[in-house]
């Protein structure tokens, strides 16, 4: 990478690792962000969504976290709210030790080092740039000349495959959608960037093109020395790529974990029925019956208690009226379950730690 800053010149190197190794780069904690109606000076608060209500959580220098959930629980607000392209109602957002949006790391800083490719890569790109301008197009913002952005953008469209030779003219349009995802990706790479937010970035593939990307990023984060956030509902493919694992529901989080504890050993009821819904191709292994029923509550008034209960076939009294805080089961795996903490109380907590 260090070549490609040399070309630029003026953008200045972002990628210090001032927290050192033991300070994630990413550190989220009570992130609020609920939308609607609220208090003015001549009007009363209306109802709210409760998009994001209290997350927390870190991102290691290195790893890919994986972020899974239904729709609606809060997966691609928590992007945006880390890419500060809505502010959060509250909450604490710390880039490598710093927090973002302070003297020491304002808003120009903190988006040359976190980039975020998005699901539709058809609507993230400008129909009237062509593959090279765009590119080109946030280094010539930050200072670079014209023929260093160029520069630039050719080596990274050789390096996300695409030979600047034959798509460099190109519109968005004349290109595939696989195409368009690997000039979304160039064009997150042209500022140096140390994070990279995935949000749905293979959804929209078939499943060929799909892997294609997928090897793509695996070589790219070892190549930049990237650290990811991808967001998928594809269980699969969040296995193959991440090295933790967190579960959001009803936003919230449910269970946070190294991907192969989360999968392998779930702690939460809602994370082992997401797992149960994955397709088998055993015939000895057929679903015969839902993993899971009913839908995610409303948003606006969310139930008391652990968000879960009303689809849980373990509910207890408890999970009706005390919200479950996240409980360490080991392994640096947390899962907010009342059977998890053998002090709250829940029948099956209290005969798991008899078993123990």
């Amino acid at each position: 990478m260090t070549m490609i800053i040399d070309r630029l010149g003026p953008v200045p190197e972002v990628g210090d690792d001032r927290g050192g190794p033991g300070t994630p780069l990413l550190a989220v904690k009570d992130l609020i962000k609920h939308f609607g109606k609220k208090a003015g000076f001549l009007t009363k608060a209306g109802a709210v969504v409760r998009a994001v209500d209290g997350v927390t959580f870190d991102v290691g220098k290195g790893e890919t976290l994986g972020i899974v959930g239904e729709s609606g629980c809060g997966k691609s607000t928590v992007a945006r709210l880390i890419m500060q392209i809505i502010a959060p109602d509250s909450g604490d957002l710390l880039f490598d030790g710093e927090a973002v949006g302070s003297e020491q790391l304002d808003l120009t800083s903190y988006r040359k080092q976190v980039q975020m490719i998005f699901q539709d890569s058809y609507a993230s790109l400008n129909p009237r740039l062509t593959v090279e301008d765009t590119v080109a197009f946030g280094p010539r913002v930050h200072g670079a000349s014209a023929k260093q952005s160029i520069t630039l953008a050719h080596d990274l469209l050789h390096r996300v495959g695409l030979e600047p030779a034959r798509f460099a003219g190109r519109y968005p349009h004349e290109i595939s959608g696989g195409q368009r995802q690997r000039v979304n990706i160039a064009r997150g790479l042209a500022l140096n960037p140390r994070l990279l937010i995935l949000d749905e970035a293979v959804s929209a593939l078939d499943k060929s093109v799909e892997a294609q990307v997928l090897n793509l990023l695996l070589d790219l984060k070892e190549e930049f020395g990237l650290t990811y956030i991808f967001i998928s509902h594809d269980l699969n493919v969040v296995r193959f790529m991440s090295d933790r694992v967190m579960v959001m529901y009803l936003g919230r989080v449910a269970e946070v974990g190294p991907a192969d504890a989360v999968f392998s050993n779930p702690s939460h009821p809602y994370t082992s029925a997401l797992l149960a819904s994955m397709p088998s191709m055993d015939p000895d292994n057929r679903t015969q019956e839902a993993p899971i029923t009913g839908d995610p509550p409303n948003p606006i008034n969310p139930p008391p208690g652990c968000r879960f209960h009303t689809r849980c076939k373990f509910v207890a009294d408890v999970c009706k009226t005390k919200e479950p805080a996240l409980t360490d089961v080991g392994g640096l795996h947390y899962t907010a379950c009342h059977m998890a903490d053998p002090t709250s109380g829940h029948p099956n907590a209290l005969n798991a730690a008899r078993a123990a």
